[in-house]
């Protein structure tokens, strides 16, 4: 029998959205109902592809201490899947553990929060016949360092097997080692689907009987580069009892996104401007009529170096940006510009000149044209300043590469030196 199911992790209900700055009055509103109003838009795609069941694979709310306002609009979004004949299967993961306040004991008909002592299993029929199975397990507590993929044990019987778990599989540095476990624990098992969460981005680690599949969160929730891009939800057609596709679907209401640009290509800081502006309205056209938050970063180096950091610079640039923006919809809002520009480095007018900057500039000059100047100085620098395990390494450096390191290191010097000798004319 041919059918549909969603699948969804880290909702992270009434997410707070620390640090996205002094956002306008608007942009506040919109980051506070982000995350309801893109488990509103989850509950109408289940509806509207008439799914079998939805998948919930941890992480609904965003602390043990589960606000009201998020369990009510939880509660409200089963409901109505309830009222249409959908179950739904839930897990806590490491941001909500059932040991954490529940304001809500009873739940509609169809709705099973699986418990977090064993693995337990609950079907899904239509037409008396057993549609699917779904094995999952909570978290009882945050710190969850077990390996719970192990626990997990295929019951013989009709049906396609689903397995729900919060882990973090292969042990990404990114997220907390929670569950962790190994992709072969999962491929081993007699599953079809394993329905993860925990990491926040969309990722399918394995294609094929079973398919291992990250959906990533329902909403962004900061400017860390795992929170930005499109967020949302998997749609999973099974025909034929096996997966035909797994299908990414975006929900998400509030995009975050960061962009950089060059200083070199920009002659002064209204040209600079223009190319913020071009590329915001890049991001913006991806977006698809979504709020979107934007970090800018400003790099090279160039004569608008200077300009940034005169008469108001970065900053005056930022609050520029965001008056223009000011009252548009959907909102575009600056979070910030960051400046990481260096001064443009003219040696032919600094070895002209009778100061530290100039005298250094020679030394270098002496020690490039050298014969074998850069290898020995390289050397000797490695050979004395670090351990004998690298300095080892120094001898087979070729001319190229530390005549490279030398010119990176007058570099260096120079944007220290000239750096604090600039000045606003």
């Amino acid at each position: 029998m041919d059918f549909c199911f969603i699948h969804a992790a880290d909702l992270h209900l009434d997410t707070p959205y620390e640090g996205v700055g002094m956002a306008s009055p608007e942009v506040a509103a919109a980051l506070r109902e982000a995350s309801l109003d893109a488990f509103d838009d989850l509950v109408r795609l289940t509806l509207e592809r008439e799914a079998a069941f939805l998948v919930l694979a941890g992480d609904i709310y965003d602390g043990a201490e589960r606000g009201v306002r998020a369990q009510l609009r939880f509660l409200a979004g089963l409901r109505r899947l309830s009222e249409a004949g959908i179950a739904a299967f839930v897990v806590h993961g490491n941001h909500d553990p059932v040991g954490g306040w529940p304001g809500l004991r009873e739940w509609p008909p169809g709705v099973r929060i699986f418990g977090s002592e064993q693995v337990e299993v609950a079907t899904v029929e239509r037409h008396g016949e057993v549609l699917a199975r779904v094995h999952g397990i909570s978290y009882g507590r945050r710190d969850v360092t077990e390996n719970l993929a192990l626990r997990f044990r295929s019951e013989a019987g009709p049906g396609f097997k689903v397995a729900v778990l919060h882990a973090n599989v292969g042990g990404d540095p990114a997220y907390g080692p929670y569950g962790p476990c190994a992709l072969a624990d999962l491929t081993s098992a007699d599953f079809d689907y394993w329905a993860l969460g925990h990491i926040h981005q969309h990722e399918v680690l394995h294609e094929g009987r079973p398919w291992v599949v990250y959906p990533g969160a329902t909403q962004g929730r900061s400017l860390k580069p795992s929170e930005r891009g499109a967020k949302g939800a998997c749609v999973v057609h099974v025909e034929g009892g096996s997966v035909r596709a797994v299908e990414a679907v975006a929900i998400d209401r509030v995009r975050f996104a960061g962009l950089e640009v060059d200083v070199g290509e920009s002659e002064d800081i209204g040209a600079l401007r223009a190319r913020l502006q071009a590329e915001a309205e890049r991001l913006r056209s991806m977006a698809d009529r979504r709020g979107l938050v934007v970090r800018a970063v400003v790099r090279g180096r160039g004569e608008v170096h200077a300009d940034l950091r005169c008469g108001g610079g970065a900053e005056g640039l930022l609050r520029d940006l965001r008056d223009e923006y000011e009252g548009e919809h959907p909102f575009l809002w600056w979070e910030s510009i960051r400046d990481e520009t260096r001064p443009e480095i003219h040696l032919d007018t600094i070895r002209a000149r009778d100061d530290f900057s100039a005298a250094l500039v020679g030394r270098f000059d002496d020690l490039l044209v050298a014969d074998r100047g850069p290898e020995e100085l390289v050397a000797t620098l490695l050979a004395e300043g670090t351990p004998r395990k690298v300095s080892a390494t120094a001898p087979s450096l070729e001319a190229g590469e530390a005549r490279q390191i030398l010119e990176e290191a007058r570099a260096l010097a120079l944007d220290l030196l000239e750096d604090q000798a600039d000045t606003c004319a």
